[in-house]
């Protein structure tokens, strides 16, 4: 592998000239710039952007942790990070989890030995201290989450009060055996728990009970839905909920798809809301009424709020653009 003293040498210059010429310094004469272009193309040689960072003693590299990147929901919200971080001069480095919190402690040691230079986290394992304690090497801002007693900074919507409305939407439409499927376990922190008090609040106000075989935990995908849709389908008639309540588009579709293969109807045997209004959501068998989340807004303002955090400057957040909306379809 070529380095960077090959390429001084075939151009016939000094390193400092090159090391010059991979930082943009203006003052090299075109001809000197033709030269050590045409060695590193004859070289193949391709600088580091680590040893870059390093010359230049700024890092440009912004980590993003996320959930799973199959899911859709985060695939369109890395995609908005990245756009908007390449307009400012930054480029991404995207971990997944997988709900590991060794993951995310990987993620968070970057920050701490300065290989990325803040990160945005879309999801959250570790407990509120453990992410408080890592700030001081760096910013970290919450994307899509948020959590109690810190001051980290947080993008988030209003997911207690979505969840809330979408239940007493449920509960008016005449479903009153609601089960609940969430991706976390309903303990730790984040937008899972906010949309669990939200459901639990429309419950309480109106006198209903859910019973512990109604709620699903840790389930993520469509294979995670159908095996719910079974579950439910296995409980005799008058022991089964008459609507689902889903964190996730995904795993309502999976539901959805398991109740239509058992040859029942939605929402005539079992009513079905999910959330995140994926693109796929509108044209399932069974169009899925869900609730549609400003996943570009959130994805750009968290990336606006990282910059302007790494710059040293102020940054109003737009929260004008992080409106969460319930949308109707034949599902329920």
């Amino acid at each position: 592998m070529a380095t960077i003293k090959d390429v001084a040498k075939k151009a016939g210059l000094s390193v400092s000239t090159v090391s010059r010429f991979l930082n943009h310094h203006p003052y090299i004469s075109d001809d000197k710039k033709e030269r050590i272009q045409q060695a590193m193309d004859e070289l193949n040689y391709a600088p580091s952007a680590i040893a870059t960072q390093l010359r230049s003693k700024k890092c440009t590299t912004i980590g993003v942790l996320i959930s799973r990147i199959t899911n859709p929901f985060f695939s369109y919200l890395v995609d908005a990070i990245e756009k908007q971080a390449k307009e400012h001069g930054y480029q991404l480095l995207i971990m997944q989890t997988y709900d590991d919190p060794k993951a995310e402690l990987k993620m968070l040691e970057y920050l701490k030995q300065q290989v990325v230079a803040g990160v945005i986290m879309t999801s959250i394992e570790s407990d509120s201290q453990v992410i408080e304690d890592y700030s001081s090497y760096g910013p970290i801002v919450l994307c899509n989450e948020k959590l109690d007693r810190t001051e980290i900074p947080n993008i988030s919507t209003n997911q207690e009060a979505i969840s809330y409305e979408a239940t007493n939407y449920l509960i008016q439409k005449g479903y009153h055996k609601i089960a609940y499927c969430t991706g976390g376990n309903l303990t730790i922190g984040g937008h899972g728990q906010q949309r669990t008090k939200g459901f639990e609040r429309a419950l309480s106000e109106h006198e209903l009970s859910i019973k512990n075989k109604w709620i699903f935990k840790q389930v993520h995908n469509m294979e995670d839905g159908q095996k719910v849709a079974r579950e439910i389908l296995s409980l005799p008639k008058n022991d089964r909920p008459d609507a689902v309540f889903s964190g996730s588009d995904e795993v309502a579709i999976g539901i959805i798809q398991e109740v239509l293969q058992q040859g029942l109807h939605v929402p005539e045997d079992l009513a079905v809301l999910g959330f995140d209004n994926q693109p796929s959501t509108s044209i399932i068998a069974v169009p899925l009424t869900t609730i549609n989340q400003p996943t570009t807004a959130l994805g750009i303002e968290a990336t606006k709020l990282m910059v302007a955090l790494l710059e040293g400057v102020t940054y109003k957040v737009n929260k004008k653009e992080l409106i969460l909306s319930l949308i109707e379809r034949k599902s329920t």
